[in-house]
C-alpha cells in the first residue's frame, strides 16, 4: 500500500493529516503490518491534552502491545469510537476509516519536524 502523499509521518509509524487546525492522526499501513492482527484499542480522551512524540493511545495485537504516539501536540476533539467495536479497521484500512483521533493542533510548526511520505518509506525501506 502507498503511504499518502500528503501526509505526514514520525519515525514511531504514526501519520498526521492537517486541515486547517485540525489534524487527524493514526497508525501507518507499514506499524499495522508489524502488529499483525489488532484486537485492541485505547482511545486518548476528548479533552486530553497531548504533547508531540508522547504517547496517546495504545494498540494491541495477537502479537504485541503498542504505545500511539502524537505526531503533534494540542487538543483532542474528537476520537474514533468505532475502533472500540471494530479495532481490525487498523488493519483494514489505518489512513481512512481506521484514524484514531482528530487533534486541535497547538503548534503548526510541529508538521515541519515530521517526515514526507518520500522520506517515510525510505526509512522503513532501510
Amino acid at each position: 500500500m502507498t503511504n499518502p502523499q500528503a501526509y505526514r509521518y514520525t519515525k514511531d509509524h504514526e501519520w498526521v493529516s492537517l486541515k486547517g487546525d485540525i489534524a487527524t492522526i493514526g497508525i501507518t499501513y507499514h506499524a499495522q503490518e508489524l502488529l499483525t492482527d489488532i484486537v485492541y484499542v485505547e482511545l486518548p480522551k476528548i479533552g486530553q491534552v497531548v504533547k508531540q512524540h508522547a504517547p496517546a493511545g495504545v494498540v494491541e495485537s495477537v502479537k504485541s502491545v503498542s504505545d500511539v504516539f502524537c505526531p503533534v501536540s494540542g487538543e483532542v476533539i474528537e476520537i474514533n469510537t468505532i475502533l472500540q467495536q471494530q479495532p481490525e479497521l487498523l488493519n483494514l484500512d489505518p489512513y481512512q476509516d481506521g484514524w484514531i483521533a482528530r487533534i486541535k493542533v497547538s503548534s503548526h510548526a510541529e508538521i515541519d519536524t515530521l517526515m514526507s511520505a518520500s522520506e517515510y518509506e525510505a526509512l522503513i525501506a532501510a
